[in-house]
């Protein structure tokens, strides 16, 4: 869905505040932002807000100096659409909220600034050079590589002991999901796990894949993400999720209040808002392939979440979850 375009008043009236302030020498910047999110999703206001107020605490006044085109995206057309409607309004940067998002805007321009947040290895999905130098047109904030996806895998074991078949629900069409997947596998042998890959192509290919999974014992389930394509399906994988027993741990915390029993991820919200001093310095000249435009090294907590907000300790487990070394810096990278 989009999100209805900033207002825009016409007329003598709107005309005046806006010569007032071409005499003064100041210019409206404009920022284009594509999120991977449905505009009615419930997280989607709140990471917005994020964003909106990391920039007023920078000095942007949205609608004074500041003008953010939003535009919400779930499926590969929509982000291509936007991608090319957001280009056409020339934007000063842009914002994306996932690595899907990345790959449509890198697709219609390398030359406009981007600012990246919630993107799973930026490296291995090809949008970056390194952490350290990205190079291009794109820069922002990593939450983890493919490699901690094994993490979800040793946590699901670690509360729920006798599983010994997990059915992997994740979207193998980007590389959050197949490289999710393929660490996954990697881990699985060692802990005595079979896995089902299940697809995301619609709600009647997650139903049926987790009802024939379900048909047999000792399993469990992980969602492995983030993606909107799965992201769009999450009350259905949660329902099912406690319709057949299954113990389940997701890839991100928004799973949780609506009824998923452990997150192991970081918190979009804190990069929506600390990806505001990123589009701040871009704002005032930086470029993302200048050295130490993006040097924050932000700390941010990665670590098992269930419903009550509390770390998960099964008494079976004794505490154990300290020995993987739960908190997790999420890497940015460095401009």
């Amino acid at each position: 869905m989009r999100r209805r375009d900033v207002i825009t008043l016409i007329g003598a009236s709107a005309m005046w505040p806006f010569a007032a302030r071409a005499q003064q020498g100041e210019r409206m910047r404009r920022i284009g932002a594509l999120l991977a999110i449905a505009e009615g999703d419930p997280d989607s206001s709140v990471r917005v807000a994020a964003l909106e107020q990391g920039l007023q605490q920078l000095g942007w006044t949205i609608d004074d100096n500041l003008r953010i085109d939003y535009r919400w995206a779930t499926s590969d057309f929509e982000r291509s659409r936007y991608a090319a409607e957001l280009i056409s309004l020339k934007p000063d940067v842009l914002f994306a909220s996932s690595g899907a998002v990345v790959t449509a805007l890198q697709q219609v321009t390398r030359t406009v600034p981007i600012v990246f947040v919630t993107v799973i290895d930026p490296v291995g999905g090809g949008w970056v050079a390194s952490l350290a130098r990205p190079g291009g047109n794109a820069t922002g904030f990593a939450s983890h590589d493919f490699s901690l996806s094994g993490k979800l895998l040793e946590l699901l074991k670690e509360v729920a002991p006798r599983v010994t078949r997990v059915a992997v629900v994740r979207d193998p069409s980007v590389p959050a999901g197949s490289g999710g997947f393929a660490a996954i596998q990697t881990v699985a042998p060692s802990l005595g796990v079979e896995l089902t890959p299940i697809g995301v192509r619609d709600a009647s290919e997650i139903e049926h894949g987790i009802t024939d999974f379900a048909r047999f014992p000792n399993g469990g389930l992980i969602m492995v993400g983030p993606g909107s394509s799965v992201r769009l399906h999450r009350d259905l994988i949660i329902r099912l999720a406690a319709q057949h027993r299954l113990p389940a741990v997701y890839s991100s915390r928004s799973y949780i209040p609506d009824g998923g029993l452990i997150a192991y991820a970081d918190d979009p919200v804190d990069q929506f808002r600390r990806a505001a001093g990123y589009i701040d310095r871009i704002l005032k000249g930086e470029k993302p392939a200048d050295p130490g435009a993006g040097s924050d090294q932000i700390p941010t907590d990665h670590q098992p979440q269930d419903r009550e907000g509390a770390r998960p300790r099964p008494p079976s487990v004794g505490g154990g979850t300290g020995r993987r070394g739960d908190r997790v810096t999420p890497r940015c990278c460095n401009a």
